[in-house]
């Protein structure tokens, strides 16, 4: 089975994806900046000449960039925030080498998140995925490529026909009010001074969007309302895509039982 977590920032998919690992313990897990057969968030994706560039340009990291890179046909994907270094400038140099952030134009990211859908696993074993299938993709869509939202749904339809016939399963975690979870991680997100850390980035990355810029989200409240949009059209993806496919649990308040609810679907 191959069983994706995602729900909103503060709801608890890091927690559920504990719990998944301790109740399926032969279950391979990936985390965001792992490298992954579908995701692509915090690693590279570089031709062999920038690949071969970045090791010459890092000659005291070389080995461990070798050591956290898989090459997939011509390109060159790297878990580089695993690597911890001081090196000055390393990390804000591969991220050049992301697929998100508008980096890629709409037609090839989303070429580029088909093909790696369609290496979806099959068969024996089981995997766990961390925000892989909703979360930084829709992210990606609304605010860095201004998608509309029918057609980011048409895209969807086309990705979920690509892993229908394999085993799916996506858990969602929901709470029709994600303020007190997204106040809560701001300040649970926060150095030992009480200085915060996540939030701070959050509205850096939303301001720096075409769509932050589009209508100046600078506030607390525009952040809010940016994910509850989100929210509202993983929900729709949800109901009228994948169906029995997903189970919605109640964000930090549903129990071990409600994680079976899909056995009594027929598929």
């Amino acid at each position: 089975m191959n069983i994706f977590v995602e729900g909103l920032q503060g709801m608890g998919k890091s927690t559920l994806l504990q719990k998944l690992s301790r109740k399926y313990p032969e279950y391979h897990v990936y985390h965001e900046g792992d490298y992954c057969p579908v995701e692509l968030a915090w690693c590279t994706y570089m031709t062999q000449r920038e690949y071969e560039e970045a090791l010459s340009a890092y000659p005291t990291l070389k080995e461990e960039m070798t050591r956290r890179t898989y090459r997939e046909g011509d390109r060159y994907i790297m878990e580089y925030t695993r690597i911890l270094t001081d090196v000055l400038g390393f990390h804000r140099d591969m991220e050049r080498f992301e697929i998100y952030n508008g980096r890629k134009n709409a037609e090839e990211f989303l070429d580029i998140i088909r093909r790696r859908y369609q290496n979806l696993p099959e068969g024996n074993g089981g995997y766990l995925y961390e925000c892989a299938f909703f979360q930084n993709i829709i992210s990606e869509l609304t605010l860095w490529q201004l998608m509309p939202e029918e057609e980011i749904f048409s895209f969807y339809q086309e990705l979920f026909r690509l892993v229908s016939a394999k085993p799916f399963l996506l858990y969602y975690l929901y709470d029709p009010d994600p303020e007190p979870h997204l106040r809560q991680i701001c300040r649970e997100r926060s150095d030992n001074e009480g200085n915060q850390l996540w939030y701070p980035l959050m509205m850096q990355y939303l301001a720096a969007a075409p769509y932050g810029k589009k209508y100046g989200c600078s506030t607390f409240d525009d952040l809010l309302a940016c994910l509850k949009h989100r929210q509202e059209l993983e929900l729709r993806l949800i109901r009228e895509i994948l169906k029995d496919r997903a189970v919605i649990l109640p964000a930090k308040r549903y129990t071990m039982q409600d994680l079976e609810q899909w056995k009594r679907n027929k598929w």
